[in-house]
């Protein structure tokens, strides 16, 4: 559960969260498949998996894995930061990268 950004007890927002998918296009498919299917029966599975979420349960197993993937999407972001300085180097009207690969050739 994601209280911060929750709407309804914040349980779209945690498996927004827990998947990496916007909040708002797990909500809208909860609303679709409570119109498709049956209204009931996705309520009754929205209260179990809040109650679960309050007593910790889904928190608990996805916190080490949301770790897990902000700290990749941070260094990826770093990775991406560097290389895009390297591009910038080595497209730049930089004499001296020039003089050393004409020496090369």
């Amino acid at each position: 559960m994601d209280r911060e950004n929750g709407k309804l007890l914040g349980v779209c927002a945690g498996i927004a969260r827990a998947t990496g998918v916007d909040a708002t296009i797990v909500r809208i498919a909860v609303v679709v498949l409570a119109l498709v299917t049956s209204v009931f029966w996705i309520c009754a599975l929205y209260g179990a998996a809040a109650l679960m979420g309050r007593q910790g349960g889904l928190t608990r197993r996805t916190e080490s894995r949301i770790a897990a993937s902000d700290d990749l999407r941070e260094r990826m972001r770093a990775h991406e930061l560097r290389m895009q300085a390297v591009e910038a180097y080595t497209t730049s009207a930089n004499s001296r990268l020039a003089r050393e690969i004409e020496e090369l050739r």
